[in-house]
């Protein structure tokens, strides 16, 4: 049966893949839903209009939201459907991402209910990043030292606790 860890690891990829997977789908096209399409666009308009330095480097607001909608999707797929390291990987791309789109926010002056998801989603990757990179707990007949081949109980674990007699 898988442990509480695992379940929770997998229950927060595919959900937070999906939503990403959605968003970003979103800034690619209008397919989904126009109005939110269309707030897209002035959004990211704003973004580049109080960031004049995008604009020097040449990164118009149609490039960043497809860039930003293009590696939302990306990284939602892996995070749902690809094993191991990708998923980690993927989940600290978008927390990076959350807190670029966090920084725009605060830039134009967002009131925070437009943001608030963001920060709800920034929150949830970290706990997931958190919880993947936790090592998982041993079983405790598992924990055993080998040496010259014989298998030890390791040191913490066959000496008595301090202040209480052994008794054979």
């Amino acid at each position: 049966m898988a442990s509480p860890r695992t379940i929770t690891i997998v229950a927060l990829s595919v959900a937070l893949g999906l939503f990403f997977v959605f968003m970003g789908t979103i800034k690619l096209t209008p397919r989904l839903s126009r109005d939110a399409y269309n707030e897209m666009k002035r959004a990211y308009k704003s973004y580049v209009r109080a960031l004049p330095m995008l604009k020097k480097i040449g990164v118009s607001s149609i490039l960043l939201r497809k860039s930003i909608g293009a590696l939302e999707v990306a990284c939602g797929i892996v995070m749902t459907l690809v094993p191991g390291r990708p998923k980690d990987v993927a989940n600290f791309l978008l927390l990076l991402l959350v807190l670029a789109v966090l920084f725009f926010h605060q830039l134009v002056g967002d009131p925070l209910k437009r943001y608030a998801h963001a920060l709800v989603f920034g929150i949830l990757l970290t706990c997931r990043l958190l919880i993947a990179r936790q090592p998982e707990e041993q079983p405790q007949e598992k924990r055993i030292l080998s040496v010259n081949g014989d298998e030890q109980p390791l040191i913490h674990e066959a000496a008595p606790e301090k202040g209480k007699l052994k008794v054979s």
